[in-house]
């Protein structure tokens, strides 16, 4: 299958359960809003990109689904890189021949970005977007490779570190694009908006 699959990790938007890091700073009812409107921001640049669209939900599939552009699937792992792994897995196992993973709280993520990922993918067998927290925002593969998502520290500033290693490790060729920060702190969101006043209606920031 020549097609790309764009594989999106998405917690499910409850309050109280998603950027609670971000809610200790203005909320758990404005963390909830903005949330969703990455959400939103996510999907959009997503369907831009004409890649095969996958959402994958952290605790159960709604039971209306706003889109028909993406297929509605649920993560199933112990930890997240057990459930990355698992969806990799799912998705080669469809006869894909590339696939991007992404999550959604990146706001400046866009279907350019996703498409300069794919385009380094000819020529590579693993691309990473790196976040500005030590992570990543995306990471891109050929074909499963399994150990890529095995005893890492998730949740740390050392994932892409590890990452990496682990790909060198395997004698997987690499490549990275543009680092871009993730929305997960107070601090992460007036970073934003002092780039940018356009960000406060993109956010449903007042």
């Amino acid at each position: 299958m020549e097609k790309t699959a764009l594989l999106i990790f998405q917690k499910n938007p409850e309050l109280g359960k998603v950027k609670t890091r971000l809610a200790a700073g203005i909320g758990d009812q404005k963390a909830l809003e903005i949330y969703r409107a990455l959400i939103q921001l996510t999907l959009q640049e997503a369907e831009k990109s004409g890649f095969d669209l996958y959402v994958y939900y952290s605790s159960f599939i709604p039971e209306r689904i706003d889109s028909s552009a993406f297929r509605a699937c649920l993560q199933h792992g112990m930890d997240l890189g057990e459930r990355m792994e698992n969806a990799f897995s799912d998705i080669f196992s469809l006869g894909y021949s590339k696939a991007m993973i992404i999550g959604t709280d990146c706001p400046e993520l866009s279907s350019d970005i996703l498409l300069e990922a794919e385009r380094q993918l000819e020529e590579n067998q693993v691309v990473i977007g790196p976040a500005e927290d030590g992570g990543y925002y995306l990471l891109g593969l050929k074909a499963f490779h399994p150990q890529l998502f095995r005893s890492i520290a998730w949740s740390t500033s050392s994932v892409l570190k590890e990452t990496l290693a682990r790909a060198k490790a395997f004698r997987l060729k690499t490549s990275l694009i543009i680092s871009l920060s993730d929305l997960d702190t107070e601090e992460d969101l007036k970073s934003l908006l002092d780039k940018s006043p356009v960000w406060k209606e993109r956010i449903g920031w007042e």
